[in-house]
C-alpha cells in the first residue's frame, strides 16, 4: 500500500491479481525497493524479516495459482472465536450486522435506517436497477449507517461519515463496496458530486458503483426531507411512474406532509434527474 500510494489503508479486503503479487514479491526478494521511503512504515525489528516472509508467500502462491490474493485482517484467534458460535450466528451477515450495531451506537433512529433498507430495495426498480445479492448487502449498510454522523456540525457530516466508513473495522466487504458505502453517505449529505475529499475514495469504487452510490445518496437526500430520521414515515413515500407524458416518474408524498414541500426538494430532485437521465417531478395525495 505505501510504494503503490494506495489511498485506503485498510488490510483487510485488500486485493491484488495475482500477477501483481508475485512482481511485489521479487522486489521484496531482491531488495529492488529497500530504498523506497515506504519501508519507514515498517518497524525496524520487522524489516530485516521481511524478504523471509516474501520467500514463503511466494511459494505458497506459485502452487496455488490464484487468480488474486486478498488479505484478511482477522486470524486464528478470530476463526477460533466465531468457531464457538451457534450455527444461527454464524449464519448472519457480518456486514449488514455491524452496522445495524453502528446504527443502535450512534444513529437517532435505527428503526429508521432499517426502513430506509428495505424501501430502496423496493424503489431502486423504478430506476431501471437490478441489484445482485452484494449490491443488495452494500445498498442495506449503506442505508443503516446513515445516520452515525447526525452529532457532528452540519459543515462535517459527511465528511465524518465517510471516514469513520471507510476505516471502520468491518468485515464480509470489498475495498470497492467499502468505498460505496462511504460515498454514498457523503453525497447523502453534500451533494451529487465529486471533489478532492471523494477523489481516493472514488478511484478504488468501480465506475458502476460510483454511480450507484451517487443514485443511493440523491434517494436518501430527498426522502430524508420528509422523515427527518424519525420512524414510520418513510413507507408513506414513493417513487411511482407517471400517467404524464412530460414526467417519467413522480415522487408521491402524502398531504400531510405538505408543508414539507419546497425549493429543496424541487432541487435535490432535478439533481437525481439529471443523474438517472429521467424527467421527475413531486405531487401529493
Amino acid at each position: 500500500m505505501e510504494i503503490r500510494k494506495y489511498p485506503l489503508h485498510m488490510m483487510q479486503g485488500y486485493e491484488l491479481p495475482y500477477d501483481e503479487v508475485a512482481f511485489f514479491l521479487e522486489e521484496i526478494i531482491s531488495g529492488a525497493n529497500s530504498r523506497d521511503p515506504a519501508w519507514t512504515s515498517i518497524s525496524k525489528n520487522r524489516r530485516t524479516l521481511i524478504p523471509f516472509g516474501a520467500v514463503a508467500l511466494r511459494e505458497v502462491i506459485e502452487v496455488m495459482k490464484p487468480k488474486s490474493v486478498c488479505f484478511s485482517a482477522q486470524g486464528v484467534r478470530e476463526g477460533y472465536l466465531y468457531s464457538l458460535l451457534p450455527d444461527d450466528e454464524k449464519a448472519l451477515d457480518p456486514l449488514v450486522e455491524a452496522a445495524d450495531e453502528l446504527a443502535i451506537l450512534r444513529a437517532r433512529s435505527p428503526e429508521h435506517a432499517r426502513e430506509l433498507a428495505d424501501w430502496t430495495g423496493q424503489m431502486m426498480p423504478h430506476f431501471d436497477v437490478v441489484e445482485t445479492e452484494e449490491d443488495a448487502r452494500y445498498r442495506q449498510a449503506a442505508c443503516l449507517l446513515a445516520d452515525i454522523s447526525w452529532r457532528a456540525h452540519p459543515d462535517y457530516r459527511g465528511l465524518q461519515a465517510l471516514n469513520v466508513i471507510a476505516h471502520s473495522s468491518f468485515v464480509g466487504i470489498t475495498h470497492p463496496g467499502r468505498a460505496f458505502i462511504a460515498l454514498t453517505n457523503y453525497y447523502r449529505f453534500e451533494g451529487l458530486y465529486d471533489d478532492g475529499r471523494t477523489g481516493p475514495l472514488a478511484a478504488i469504487a468501480t465506475e458502476r458503483l460510483l454511480e450507484r452510490a451517487k443514485l443511493l445518496g440523491g434517494m436518501l437526500r430527498v426522502v430524508y426531507l420528509f422523515s427527518a430520521s424519525m420512524p414510520g414515515v418513510v413507507h408513506n413515500l414513493r417513487f411511482q411512474r407517471s400517467t404524464r407524458p412530460d414526467v417519467d416518474l413522480e415522487f408521491v408524498v402524502p398531504h400531510a406532509y405538505f408543508d414539507f414541500a419546497g425549493e429543496r426538494l424541487d432541487g435535490r430532485l432535478q439533481q437525481l434527474a439529471k443523474l438517472t437521465g429521467k424527467r421527475l417531478s413531486f405531487r401529493f395525495e
